[in-house]
């Protein structure tokens, strides 16, 4: 009985929250699969805190029907990746800025908005519009994914038929305080093809994107993004993946400041030799800060490898969570599925929460996870000041030493230090 009360509760609210919503209008089949959306939000209903997924994160200022608001974040800082020659798309609360953007012509590559694909009568994203989020409900409810699916206006469409020239970089503007944003974007990489994207920005005060991207065989997709410095924004990303034979899928996401951040993935390996690695790292200060990674990896393919590494470094009473979990699925040989997840708290007030998961149904894998929590290391930092290193200096040494592991996941040199440097810049401006 508890449990249908509870049932009945979540698609009350979404019922709720829905009534106050109008559907984007396109052409018919963008309406059909926007209303299958819609179908699935209402059968699930949107979380709360009594959900298993939801316990140590409350979704209520992701799903209240009036966002939040955020207060715009000024910075003199050079924008992240600006040092990289690469083609620029810019969302200005969560609308397309066709002035400030590039050109979207790229060799290898065709780049649509998704208001125009939504609009056109036969196009090649109604097949994959929805469907990877949709499917990722296989292991557990996303309903408010199945909500962004219904409602985004706005977004970016890839397919990557060759070598992409350069990287795609997404960028987005924080620039009203009241912004309440959906993005949906789709990412095709057919056989052989290879494609790199950047993400970066604050998006709105509360954003709720969404990213299906489907790997061929024998493609390669690259995928690094900064979650902007804003304060007070909430977001909930979420990075749905199927990938092919003998390809590699590899996602970055280094996230500082924000008060509730979660970033969901659902990385389905269908193929053959297949690579899988995701990795994030986290800085947060404050009892405001709450961040939140929820990862989930299905292995179906024969000898297939995933790698899941994050670390998060906290102070001053800031949350991080970890919920990950490697499912091998029968006949899945070969398996190799590593998970880690550590966190390094710089104070007693901070706290780490983490769920790692092992599900198996093959015999001959070798699947491990570790999820660590503690404080910087005495004797390490006293070897550091018996060499005149101040204490302040030390400490943040030993905390980018910490989370270089996680930054080795980023294959591109350039696109790794520039990050290395954002962190120093955040770990100066904490310590001071």
């Amino acid at each position: 009985m508890r449990r249908a009360a509870l049932k009945q509760a979540k698609q009350d609210a979404a019922q709720s929250r829905v009534d106050g919503l109008s559907l984007p209008a396109g052409a018919g089949w963008a309406n059909d699969l926007r209303q299958a959306a819609l179908a699935r939000v209402l059968d699930m209903g949107l979380p709360n805190r009594q959900d298993e997924y939801w316990k140590w994160t409350n979704p209520a200022s992701l799903t209240s029907d009036t966002a939040p608001k955020a207060a715009v974040f000024q910075s003199d800082e050079t924008p992240v990746f600006d040092g990289i020659d690469r083609l620029k798309i810019v969302f200005v609360d969560g609308v397309f800025d066709a002035d400030a953007s590039d050109d979207l012509s790229l060799e290898g590559v065709s780049i649509e908005r998704l208001s125009d694909v939504m609009a056109t009568d036969i196009h090649w994203a109604k097949d994959m519009y929805g469907a990877l989020e949709a499917d990722s409900h296989e292991v557990v409810e996303r309903p408010i994914h199945a909500l962004n699916t219904a409602m985004a206006t706005d977004g970016i469409v890839i397919r990557a038929t060759d070598a992409a020239s350069k990287p795609i970089n997404l960028i987005y503007l924080h620039k009203s305080d009241a912004s309440d944003v959906v993005l949906h974007h789709l990412v095709k990489v057919e056989e052989g093809a290879n494609v790199t994207i950047l993400e970066n920005g604050p998006g709105a005060a509360r954003l709720s994107k969404g990213m299906e991207v489907s790997v061929a065989d024998g493609a390669t997709f690259n995928h690094v993004r900064a979650q902007g410095r804003d304060h007070e924004r909430r977001a909930l990303t979420g990075l749905f993946a199927r990938i092919g034979t003998e390809s590699t899928f590899k996602s970055f996401t280094l996230t500082v400041n924000g008060v509730l951040t979660r970033n969901e993935a659902w990385i389905d390996i269908v193929g053959n030799d297949a690579t899988a690695h995701i990795a994030g790292a986290a800085l947060g200060d404050g009892d405001d800060f709450n961040h939140d990674d929820t990862v989930f990896i299905t292995h179906a393919g024969l000898a297939c490898e995933s790698r899941q590494v994050f670390k998060k470094v906290l102070r001053n009473g800031a949350t991080g969570i970890f919920q990950g979990k490697i499912l091998v699925k029968e006949g899945a040989q070969k398996t190799d599925g590593y998970q880690k997840s550590q966190s390094l708290l710089l104070d007693d007030d901070a706290r780490f929460l983490a769920k790692p998961e092992l599900e198996i149904y093959a015999d001959d894998v070798a699947c491990s996870h570790g999820s660590t929590s503690g404080a910087i290391d005495d004797e390490a930092l006293f070897y550091l000041k018996s060499r005149g290193v101040p204490e302040v200096d030390a400490v943040n040494l030993l905390t980018l030493a910490f989370l270089a592991e996680a930054l080795e996941e980023i294959e591109d040199e350039r696109l790794s230090d520039d990050l290395r440097d954002r962190l120093e810049g955040w770990l100066d401006r904490h310590s001071k």
